[in-house]
């Protein structure tokens, strides 16, 4: 029953993508194993952004379980959907639950979608990494796939209203697995991550039907590629990031990492 619930739910979001017109493009969607646990790692520009990663995924038999916001299962029938979809309820002042739902999906053999930012990046930058992706692989052994996805922005993000504009274009980059042995640092892990999405992330915002035209005003656009979105810095007080998220060493202008940063919770989120 989960499943058609799951299958019904990619219609009706495929659908709703096809009304408005948007064309979904992926590359390296063979990095995606098509069985054994696997997790999904993706930056989040858009709220539309679970949608698009699935409609990708499904191509490849694979029906992932997302960790959501606690605050979806609020609307009892969505709340219901999302429970027969498998998907994982995150409480950021309890998150040692969403972590032992997550590491029992992987052992299921399940795909486990992360977007370990915690939150939507306002600058459009890859912003301060959780550790959870780093931990539960480690535990694990299941590989961390890195997806860069650009294009929803301009559909919905965090501070906009939904832009019903027709004919706009999602683009999604899934890199080549990533590994975590037994003693490796989940810090130092976890910046590799930062690194390998952004480069990921970049090329994407580098393709020239995602560029600005020459004067337009592309709040959309991040800052350091020519667009009007605030900086990473200026968009600081904007993202709620938890503390014991790691700070960016990767992209631009990247930060020293707080010295007074808390340590990563036992969950590792």
């Amino acid at each position: 029953m989960g499943e058609a619930v799951y299958r019904a739910t990619n219609v009706l979001g495929r659908g709703v993508l096809r009304l408005l017109g948007v064309r979904t493009e992926w590359s390296g969607l063979e990095h995606l194993p098509e069985v054994g646990p696997v997790i999904l790692a993706a930056n989040h520009v858009g709220f539309p952004d679970f949608v698009v990663v699935e409609q990708a995924a499904v191509e490849r038999g694979r029906y992932v379980r997302f960790l959501c916001r606690h605050d979806i299962w609020d609307a009892p029938l969505v709340g219901r959907a999302m429970d027969r979809m498998r998907h994982v309820p995150v409480d950021r002042d309890a998150p040692a639950g969403a972590y032992v739902a997550a590491r029992r999906l992987l052992a299921g053999g399940e795909a486990v979608g992360i977007f370990p930012e915690a939150g939507v990046s306002q600058s459009f930058t890859v912003r301060s990494l959780m550790r959870g992706a780093a931990s539960l692989a480690r535990e694990t052994g299941a590989p961390v796939v890195p997806v860069a996805v650009w294009g929803t922005q301009r559909i919905w993000t965090a501070g906009r209203r939904p832009d019903p504009t027709r004919g706009r274009r999602v683009d999604l980059r899934f890199g080549r697995p990533m590994t975590i042995g037994p003693g490796d640092d989940l810090t130092g892990w976890t910046e590799r991550l930062g690194a390998a999405l952004t480069e990921q992330l970049e090329a994407l915002q580098r393709l020239p039907h995602h560029r600005p035209e020459p004067g337009e005003t592309a709040p959309w656009y991040p800052a350091h590629l020519g667009g009007d979105a605030p900086t990473r810095a200026a968009a600081a007080h904007l993202d709620s990031v938890p503390r014991s998220a790691v700070s960016p060493t990767w992209g631009p202008c990247a930060p020293e990492r707080r010295s007074d940063a808390s340590p990563p919770s036992p969950a590792g989120w």
